[in-house]
């Protein structure tokens, strides 16, 4: 049976898709993918002095469950999600709707100040604020000696994942500010209208129409700062030459696995951890995600 023109040439369209397409999917693979599929399988592996690179299953999984250094780094990193990342977004939220309130002069001005610390690499801005961390050599020093006061170091065991806190909250409040700026602008400006005809004052404009409007970049915020917490690792490494003693291998998951990749060669235990902080790191950010838009 003969098959018509029409169909042949319905046939050879829908390969035109895939051509546009195609080089994405294909990076996405190289670089995402394969990655991922890689990192599984190190973690089902063991470099072993006799037998070389054996197979040994899930072993490594159950030495993390074991393991009081990881679970020590990641509670950490708990403590810090659980208080910086608020702090962060809160700030974040206040500054937005000061500067989209229109009672705030320069608010240009305001907006790309807060926001451009983000732009300073992390690298170089904990570079700074290690600077001014120091109690022997920064500003923290220089205030002792001027004024012959003892104020406590930053980078000391009890203080250390605070000023790091600090430093994190100093880069990403700009940056969370925008997402909630960009948000609270695509309002209707009729709802504020008939707000303001019914004797809606602006705490009630607030609490009833925008904090709602923009409960979905509240979300995104929030699952970017989660991920961003799990992933804590630049802050740290800089740190840690100006605070040894505070800052350890394990200061975070990311730090540990770095160790014992780099330094310890272990690369299959450091697979294992990466796989289930990504896999940690997935599951909250679901559980955010879900209750978030069940919420809306």
């Amino acid at each position: 049976m003969a098959v018509s023109q029409p169909a042949v040439a319905r046939r050879r369209r829908s390969w035109r898709g895939w051509q546009f397409v195609g080089p994405f999917m294909l990076i996405f693979a190289l670089v995402f993918l394969a990655p991922i599929v890689y990192s599984i399988y190190l973690s089902l592996y063991r470099n072993q002095l006799i037998g070389g690179n054996s197979f040994v299953g899930f072993d490594n999984y159950q030495r993390l469950l074991q393991d009081s250094q990881f679970w020590e780094s990641f509670g950490r990193v708990a403590i810090f999600l659980v208080v910086q990342v608020p702090i962060m977004l809160f700030l974040a939220l206040v500054v937005a709707l000061a500067i989209d309130s229109g009672r705030l002069y320069g608010k240009a001005f305001f907006r790309v100040s807060i926001f451009l610390p983000y732009a300073v690499p992390a690298v170089v801005a904990t570079l700074m604020w290690g600077f001014i961390y120091g109690d022997q050599f920064g500003l923290v020093g220089n205030i002792n000696e001027t004024f012959n006061v003892s104020l406590p170091n930053p980078l000391s065991p009890h203080l250390a994942l605070a000023s790091i806190g600090n430093i994190v909250t100093w880069e990403f409040v700009g940056y969370n500010m925008l997402i909630f700026y960009s948000a609270l602008r695509v309002i209707p400006g009729s709802l504020y209208e008939s707000a303001s005809l019914d004797g809606a004052g602006q705490f009630r404009i607030i609490t009833a129409i925008k904090l709602p409007a923009i409960r979905g970049a509240l979300v995104i915020a929030t699952i970017f700062s989660i991920i961003g917490s799990f992933q804590l690792f630049t802050e740290p490494v800089i740190l840690q030459p100006l605070a040894p003693n505070a800052i350890t291998t394990y200061f975070t998951p990311n730090l540990y696995a770095y160790q014992l990749s780099f330094s310890g060669q272990q690369y299959n235990y450091a697979a294992t951890v990466a796989i289930v902080m990504g896999l940690i790191t997935m599951v909250i950010a679901y559980v955010v995600q879900l209750r978030g838009n069940r919420e809306r």
